[in-house]
Parts: C-alpha cells; sequence; structure tokens
C-alpha cells in the first residue's frame, strides 16, 4: 500500500511542501535585508478546499509527459505539482533605499509558517498512528 495514493496524506504531503517552500522564501527576504530596492516575496496561500477540488476531479496538479518528447519536470515544483507561486508583497515600510523588507514582519510570518507545519507534522504522526491501529491485528 502506497501512502502516497491516500488522499489525506498526499495533501498532507503538499501542506508541508509549501510551508517548506515558503519557509525559503522568507529567508530569502530575511537575507536581502539590506539590498536596495529589494520587494520581499511571499507564497500565494495554500488553499486545502482547491486541493480537495482537485482530488475529486482526479487531478493532482501534477505535470505529466504526455508524449516521449516531451521534457519531464523537474525540481521540488515537480514533486509538488507546481501549484505554489510566490507573489511580491511589500512590508508596511519601504526605507530611502527603496528596500520594503520589515524584519519584525519577517520573522512573524516565519514563526506562523513553522507553527503551521509542526500542526501538519503532528496531524501527519497522529493519522500515521491510527492507521497502524487499524492494520494491528486484534489482541496482539
Amino acid at each position: 500500500m502506497n501512502l502516497a495514493d491516500i488522499p489525506l496524506f498526499s495533501m498532507l504531503r503538499s501542506r508541508l511542501g509549501y510551508l517548506s517552500e515558503r519557509q525559503k522564501v522568507i529567508a530569502q527576504n530575511v537575507a536581502n535585508t539590506d539590498t536596495a530596492r529589494y520587494i520581499p516575496e511571499d507564497m500565494k496561500p495554500f488553499s486545502f478546499d482547491a486541493r480537495v477540488q482537485a482530488q475529486r476531479a482526479g487531478q493532482s496538479g501534477a505535470m505529466s509527459v504526455t508524449q516521449p518528447g516531451h521534457i519531464a519536470p523537474k525540481g521540488p515544483q515537480s514533486r509538488l505539482g507546481g501549484q505554489f507561486k510566490t507573489v511580491r508583497s511589500p512590508d508596511s515600510e519601504t526605507t530611502l533605499n527603496g528596500n520594503s523588507v520589515v524584519l519584525e514582519e519577517e520573522m512573524i510570518k516565519m514563526a506562523e509558517s513553522r507553527m503551521n507545519y509542526d500542526a501538519a507534522i503532528s496531524f501527519y504522526q497522529k493519522s500515521m498512528g491510527m492507521l497502524r491501529l487499524a492494520t494491528k491485528r486484534p489482541g496482539a
């Protein structure tokens, strides 16, 4: 049995991938705190509703190769279905050199992302525990 075939685990994997990518984008913003004219980026929000609709419609969101001459997708976007996009999201302040990264706001985003990641991991672990319990032999 493949866990990727279970819709719940597929959605959790997508959520964890989204949060991981968001953490990278936020870290990039923090690294460019002093870069002139840098506008911070963020990820478009992850939508469970959209993922559920895609699962029901039988669409995983992942790219597929339908002809032998097609180029196969590579990198993290191909593993996660390419559904995560970054958008420019200027923070509340802009400095004289045009940089609009506010370190405090980025740290808040990072903390939110971490809390959501921890919650998703906890839910994954609980789901795995229930699956193990369901597959266990009675009385064992």
